[in-house]
């Protein structure tokens, strides 16, 4: 079974006065849709626009998987537990696992318009210590305390896992996945564990989501 979400579908949220506009693929903060809570393991699916010098005020995360994939700009990061912020850079993909506990702020940190998408997965052990990794260049990647999912990022035509859950969000370009043509900011929720194929148009750009098990939120 596919799911289409379209990217007009998004609630939108963030501050745009202060420069951040946020689209949320799920139910998220004010804005509480109780049919719309999680897909697989995946409980936040969020594009961000952060204007330059605009960016997240510290916050506090605990007990949740964090993973960012920036498209465009750079995206400074700065969290209690080091002591010196991170750069993340388009085409690199950050891990945030919050543990037991972590406070953290994210901002623009560039000249130019940031733009990334940032995805929250629950975690199969709650607890522990939090830790934060930049990467680039490697798919598949796998967040620090869910062995279940694993995040692929392609930018041609690719065979999709037959896994139970699988979510494809388009980044650029056109995708087309079981028959549904995908555009920028378009997802597809993909059940069922059939493997299927997606197909690319031009300079594609699209992150898959390969979930495996049964989430149990308790």
């Amino acid at each position: 079974m596919i799911d289409v979400r379209r990217a007009h579908q998004r609630y939108r949220g963030g501050d745009p006065e202060s420069g951040v506009d946020t689209r949320h693929a799920f139910s998220f903060g004010p804005h509480y849709d109780p049919d719309n809570l999680r897909f697989g393991y995946l409980i936040a699916c969020n594009e961000e626009r952060l204007a330059p010098g605009a960016g997240f005020a510290e916050h506090p995360h605990r007990d949740v998987e964090i993973v960012t994939y920036v498209v465009e700009g750079e995206l400074e990061h700065a969290d209690d537990t080091a002591a010196h912020p991170r750069r993340v850079y388009a085409g690199e993909t950050a891990r945030l696992s919050a543990g037991a506990g972590v406070r953290h702020t994210e901002r623009n940190a560039g000249s130019e318009p940031l733009r990334f998408v940032q995805m929250w997965l629950h975690p199969a052990e709650f607890g522990g210590a939090p830790g934060y990794e930049v990467t680039r260049g490697r798919s598949p990647l796998r967040p620090r305390r869910q062995p279940g999912a694993l995040l692929h990022v392609h930018h041609a035509g690719a065979a999709l896992p037959a896994a139970p859950y699988v979510y494809l969000h388009v980044v650029r370009g056109e995708v087309t996945v079981g028959g549904h043509r995908l555009g920028p900011g378009d997802a597809a929720r993909i059940t069922g564990g059939t493997a299927t194929a997606a197909e690319a148009s031009g300079a594609a750009e699209y992150l898959v989501w390969e979930m495996r098990g049964e989430p149990s939120y308790g």
